[in-house]
């Protein structure tokens, strides 16, 4: 099922999300439909916070963009098809990010029609658990790192726009306030 996403100025979009003490059926429901609502909106990647679920769980998809954008997912070093891994379910993610930064133009589901230049690390080490249970590491580099941090930040209730410099987020500003009072 297609879920409503949560506009900025909702304030579950600002809280820390509790962790997932246990994968259920009501757990892999909210998944699928998580996944079925960020395909339908032509998302990337979608946290819980973006549907009104304060918890530790996103999903991602970045195979639409490998062309023009390339990813890379790497276990003990060694690359894996990247088809193979996605969509990636991320419950309880722990990151460390690593590596030299790029600037590249974000969006948000819950931000429509606003983007601006967010700096990130190229690189990401991902600590998780899988919707099967199982507890995995991996690296992620390019927009899958970049895909990845941006979901984590909405799990920790930091947003995109928290992470633009000043002069970015002064050129959206009037953009936000009417998007926060919902013109």
């Amino acid at each position: 099922m297609v879920l409503p996403i949560v506009q900025y100025g909702h304030p579950v979009l600002r809280q820390k999300g509790r962790r997932v003490e246990q994968i259920d059926d009501r757990l892999r429901q909210l998944v699928a439909d998580m996944l079925e609502t960020m395909h339908d909106a032509h998302g990337i990647g979608l946290a819980a916070q973006q549907i009104g679920q304060a918890i530790q769980l996103a999903v991602v998809d970045v195979l639409s963009l490998a062309k023009e954008r390339p990813s890379a997912l790497l276990v003990r070093g060694e690359e894996q098809d990247l088809a193979q891994w996605m969509p990636l379910v991320l419950i309880n993610p722990e990151l460390t990010l690593e590596g030299d930064r790029d600037v590249i133009s974000e969006g948000c589901l819950s931000f429509p029609d606003i983007n601006g230049a967010v700096s990130r690390p190229k690189r990401a080490l991902v600590k998780t658990q899988l919707l099967d249970g199982r507890q995995v590491e991996f690296e992620a580099v390019g927009m899958l790192a970049r895909c990845i941090q941006h979901e984590v930040d909405h799990l920790n209730g930091v947003l995109f726009i928290d992470r633009m410099n000043s002069a970015t987020r002064a050129s959206i500003n009037g953009r936000l306030k009417r998007l926060q009072r919902g013109d």
